[in-house]
């Protein structure tokens, strides 16, 4: 029997327990339906990014950014595809500092594009600039230890 493994939906903020195995099977949110573990960033808002830091047992890595950035469009592409890599070991979400401006003092956020991971009720590790899949996928794996 494979241990058991919390998940905020990151399309309803509801809180989610599932077994381990079940992370690359399609495993979707028992309210809403959305997948848990998409293959692609899914946008989150605050109150979302809060709950998944504080109760999530899979590292979450989070894009600050807006829309008004030419840095933060061209990553975006990269970005997803990241994403679709580290499927079952990190998700991936994006937060709009334009819609969402209290996100930047709350999470000393100095500049976008800016990649933070969380994981274990903390931010983990931080990475700034646009940077194409393979340097984000590198980052996520060194600062967490999986898929290495």
């Amino acid at each position: 029997m494979s241990q058991s493994v919390k998940l905020t939906c990151l399309a309803c903020g509801q809180g989610n327990r599932l077994p381990e195995d079940r992370l690359s099977a399609g495993a979707k949110c028992a309210v809403c339906g959305a997948a848990l573990v998409p293959a692609k960033p899914v946008e989150i808002d605050l109150e979302t990014l809060a709950k998944a830091i504080r109760l999530d047992d899979l590292p979450l890595l989070v894009d600050f950014w807006a829309p008004w950035c030419g840095p933060c469009r061209t990553m975006a592409p990269e970005f997803a595809k990241a994403a679709s890599m580290l499927q079952g070991q990190v998700r991936l979400a994006k937060l709009n500092t334009e819609a969402e401006p209290e996100a930047s003092p709350r999470y000393r956020i100095q500049g976008i594009p800016a990649l933070a991971l969380f994981g274990k009720g903390r931010e983990q590790a931080r990475l700034t600039g646009a940077r194409p899949a393979s340097q984000i996928v590198d980052f996520a794996r060194k600062s967490t230890g999986v898929g290495a």
